[in-house]
């Protein structure tokens, strides 16, 4: 029966990772991984401090594990952040530049096989599966040795078709890969609201119906908090009352998933990582590479960890979840960063004639992982990781051609939006959205969050922005002669990071 946010009473959440005991390093008991992976969700969940999130199974995690503060993915598209995950590669570099289905039709480098995630695992020794959105290619690339059936907006129903996967006792440790539709937009409008431009439903069923075996959270629009990138009008905060719905769905079906564990007795050698692959479907958030597009939630417990309910502001990043789980697994070479049992891409495809002819990407860049592990700093908040962060945003859509690359400190952050002349190309979800429509309809001048609605369509070639006095990206100082010497050095740090990451459109600094 659906429930009010203030009555719900939820099931306490962990998630675990783990780690193969077959064929690498022993350890005294099963190392199970578990990756939860949301769709289109920022850090709005109670243990992040959001006042409206219902979301007591991720915060109960929270509280016995780490949650890191300052976590980002590295673009904010959803095929390219997912192949980043699965590969350790920023996805200008594995060649996922933008979506995978239909029409997009866009994919990883064949040579990419050679660090995948869910390959270097199995050859570890673990039984791979997953379920729900995959929205990377190719599959041999990203081979998972089981698909389980889960595609609808239901994540207790997803979780219900784990139990056989994970009580399977074969002896292999295992990694599950459980990535939600949620809160991804969808389903249609809610066609009761009383305004003229009706909310996205998120997901939600009509008529404030319950997916089956959920336990509905109703959010009234007037209590949600407006992120300051957003405008607050009757059509923003409808439709994050919808979106914060959706997220309350996420969260039982991960108390489900936990549950599951415990019934299967596997619960304390499992590691649980819970993320997103990008900030909220909203425009300012998804499909750029400002902080709510590119900051995620990353919770993790480690059932081996000896300090629980820790908070990291250390600077992490979704290309070192891959080395991550392989170190955990005992399955890193951390002396090259790449999987230790890693074969050369030549030696993997050579028998294989359908793709040994293929251009199969780069001939350098694709035997080591761009991020590096952050297991050895799990439950100390004093430890830091990355000093500085990069971010490579080229499509979304394949009409959308807009590359953004930015490179972020704890000081500044500068964006380079490559193609600038341009106006900026909307997501068709972001475009229908009743927030965007009421704003845009309005005039070019109409608030957007703190931007205007033309300043959001039309932007400069360089945003430069102080992090620490300004973390809501309010006032560029590149054009500020003031800041001139940290402009060109930012922008020398910039360039030097794509020459390193083996960035094509490094090019673009000599003839555009």
């Amino acid at each position: 029966m659906p429930r009010h946010p203030s009555r719900f009473v939820g099931r306490v959440v962990s998630f675990v990772v783990a780690s193969c005991a077959t064929a690498m390093p022993a350890f005294a008991a099963p190392r199970n991984i578990l990756v939860v992976v949301t769709d289109d969700e920022s850090p709005t969940l109670g243990c992040y401090g959001d006042p409206v999130a219902v979301t007591p199974a991720i915060d109960a995690l929270a509280a016995d594990g780490t949650l890191f503060t300052h976590a980002f993915a590295t673009t904010a598209s959803c095929s390219a952040s997912r192949s980043v995950l699965l590969s350790g590669l920023h996805n200008h570099a594995n060649g996922q530049y933008g979506h995978q289905h239909d029409f997009h039709k866009f994919a990883s480098w064949y040579d990419v096989v050679s660090l995948s995630l869910p390959r270097a695992l199995a050859a570890a020794g673990y039984r791979t599966a997953r379920i729900g959105k995959f929205h990377v290619a190719p599959e041999e690339v990203y081979h998972f040795e089981q698909v389980l059936p889960g595609g609808e907006r239901n994540p207790v129903a997803m979780a219900e078709r784990c139990r056989d996967f994970i009580a399977s006792a074969d002896g292999r440790p295992f990694f599950l890969y459980f990535a939600t539709a949620d809160p991804h937009r969808g389903g249609g409008v809610d066609a009761a609201s009383p305004l003229e431009l009706k909310p996205d439903l998120f997901g939600n069923l009509p008529a404030r119906a319950a997916h089956p075996g959920v336990e509905e959270v109703f959010v009234d629009p007037a209590a949600v908090p407006v992120p300051s990138f957003l405008p607050d009008t009757p059509e923003t905060r409808a439709e994050l009352a919808q979106y914060y719905q959706s997220c309350a769905r996420v969260d039982q079906g991960l108390a489900r998933l936990v549950a599951i564990l415990r019934e299967a007795g596997v619960y304390d050698e499992t590691l649980i990582v819970f993320t997103s692959d990008h900030g909220m479907a909203f425009p300012g958030g998804k499909t750029t590479v400002y902080e709510p597009g590119l900051r995620v939630p990353l919770v993790v417990r480690d059932p081996h960890a000896a300090r629980r309910g820790v908070r990291s502001d250390a600077l992490v990043s979704h290309i070192d979840l891959a080395p991550t789980l392989l170190d955990f697994a005992g399955a890193l070479d951390r002396e090259r960063n790449r999987p230790a049992r890693w074969v050369a891409p030549a030696e993997y495809w050579k028998d294989k004639p359908y793709a040994a002819g293929e251009n199969r990407g780069p001939r350098r860049g694709l035997d080591a992982y761009h991020g590096r592990s952050w297991l050895g700093i799990l439950g100390d908040p004093e430890a830091g990781h990355h000093d500085e962060l990069f971010a490579s945003h080229t499509f979304h859509e394949i009409q959308m051609y807009y590359p953004m690359r930015a490179v972020r400190d704890r000081d500044y952050k500068l964006i380079w939006n490559i193609a600038h002349p341009l106006p900026y190309p909307f997501a068709s979800d972001l475009w229908a959205a009743s927030s965007w429509q009421a704003q845009y309809r309005r005039s070019q001048n109409a608030p957007w969050g703190r931007r205007t609605v033309g300043a959001y369509i039309h932007r400069p070639a360089f945003e430069l922005y102080d992090m620490r006095s300004d973390p809501d990206e309010t006032t560029n100082l590149a054009t500020d002669p003031a800041h001139a010497e940290t402009l060109a050095r930012y922008k020398e740090r910039l360039r030097a990071r794509q020459r390193e990451l083996g960035d094509r459109w490094e090019t673009k600094w000599e003839y555009e």
